[in-house]
């Protein structure tokens, strides 16, 4: 059909989970504590990184940083989906849609150059521990969290802007939230070049940094089996496995969407998948990072004794 019969959509709407009301209600209660847990944890890690003196080290500089990255890029995509749980009917425009996406793929991209940054930080401070120091130092550590974000809000301008120069047809989206390949399914023109750029850059987000980890982890791995102690080896081991796994939950989530064919991709998959990275691995960072973290229990203990202290009495 000629684009001159053509209606061009000026606002989506999110396909719903359930059109069954207590479905719905229960969804959204469900989401709701899911979100609150994320926020507040999340929140706590970067507070007391921020007010403990004692945290004052690369690690938990990045630590805290990601806390703040999980904290941001949540909330650019729950609350929206909290709304359209909640009726089914609610519409967004193309330009809320574009902002969401832009937030989302930026804000996406910096967690994974992150995760491949705080890699490379263990491995430094196990390889090279005695000029872990001079090498990690705090403006380096300034800098790499910048760049991250840097690098990916300019990878998300240009595939946002991409995407939206397209005119679309379709008025619903079979997701939660505007991510680029159920978006891309509703625009009317061929976009085998939004595609192939997708992909490009799918690979420089989450392959390259991917292999960054592994070559760290894999010359981490023979620094510690040199390591005499074996509570020497336990203590690195359990250092870096918490790290690791949390990496490839969020690097084989997000391959799955994106690093495969178009052809073996179905809405419904996707969506499911994409409830992982968006609320799975934003949960998994407190609980992984601090629950088994003496340093950061010990600060946060501190920190509530210090906050039930101040209470008027």
């Amino acid at each position: 059909m000629g684009h001159t019969n053509q209606s061009f959509a000026t606002e989506f709407v999110f396909h719903p989970f359930s059109s069954v009301p207590t479905t719905q209600q229960l969804l959204f209660v469900l989401f709701l504590l899911l979100y609150l847990t994320i926020i507040i944890s999340n929140a706590s890690i970067l507070w007391v990184v921020c007010t403990d003196h004692t945290l004052h080290s690369p690690m938990y500089f990045f630590l805290g940083s990601l806390s703040g990255l999980e904290v941001c890029y949540t909330t650019v995509v729950v609350p929206q989906m909290l709304v359209s749980v909640w009726d089914a009917h609610t519409t967004i425009t193309v330009a809320s849609c574009g902002a969401q996406m832009f937030f989302f793929v930026a804000l996406g991209s910096a967690d994974c150059f992150l995760l491949a940054v705080m890699a490379y930080d263990r491995y430094v401070a196990i390889r090279h521990p005695l000029r872990y120091a001079l090498i990690m130092t705090r403006q380096l550590c300034r800098w790499l969290v910048v760049a991250s974000l840097c690098l990916g809000g300019l990878l998300s301008l240009e595939l946002t802007s991409l995407v939206f120069a397209l005119p679309f047809c379709g008025l619903q989206i079979n997701h939660f939230l505007c991510d680029v390949p159920p978006v891309l399914r509703l625009a009317c023109g061929d976009t085998h070049l939004h595609q192939t750029v997708l992909f490009s850059l799918s690979v420089a987000v989450l392959a390259v940094p991917f292999l960054l980890i592994c070559l760290s982890y894999a010359l981490i791995t023979a620094a510690v089996l040199r390591i005499c102690s074996a509570e020497g080896r336990r203590r690195a081991f359990h250092t870096c496995s918490s790290h690791l796994t949390e990496g490839l939950l969020q690097y084989g989530s997000c391959g799955l969407v994106y690093l495969h064919p178009k052809a073996d991709s179905t809405e419904d998959k996707d969506r499911q998948i994409a409830l992982i990275y968006t609320f799975v691995t934003p949960l998994l960072n407190p609980l992984i990072y601090s629950l088994r973290n003496k340093d950061i229990k010990q600060a946060l203990s501190r920190a509530m004794r210090r906050a039930l202290a101040s209470q008027p009495r």
